[in-house]
């Protein structure tokens, strides 16, 4: 065998092994309930939950609560299939976390609360056109 056909057969090892590999590691979107069925059924096992954050009519977040000490916090999400749920992060609050649009969390259920691991916010574009009112 030449060693070009060898070292074909190397590369394709290591990137069948890499693919297996990260294939463990990726999850999908659910909801909440889908994440509490998940999590019954295997408690390691990390879902990603897209939702919004419940804002008033100004468009302030709400039911925001961080620790006293601000290293974390819990909030209120709502996915999309609009059910409510209390998440915990254990890491201080986001930069610009109350001003965002949508929200996924990484994580999974501990008992009846969803601890997440991680946060990805969709902020507004500060590249969006502002409506110019005629007055």
């Amino acid at each position: 065998m030449k060693k070009s056909h060898i070292l074909a057969i190397g590369i394709i090892a290591i990137a069948v092994t890499i693919m297996i590999s990260t294939a463990g590691d990726s999850s999908s979107y659910v909801t909440f309930k889908e994440a509490k069925n998940i999590s019954e059924d295997n408690n390691s096992t990390k879902v990603h939950v897209v939702g919004t954050l419940r804002k008033d009519a100004k468009g302030h977040a709400q039911e925001i609560y961080p620790s006293p000490d601000r290293l974390s916090f819990s909030f209120v999400m709502i996915d999309e299939n609009q059910m409510a749920q209390e998440v915990y992060y254990n890491e201080p609050m986001p930069a610009d976390f109350q001003r965002s649009e949508q929200v996924v969390i990484i994580g999974s259920y501990k008992k009846d609360l969803f601890v997440a691991d991680k946060i990805l916010l969709k902020c507004p574009s500060k590249y969006q056109e502002e409506e110019i009112k005629a007055s």
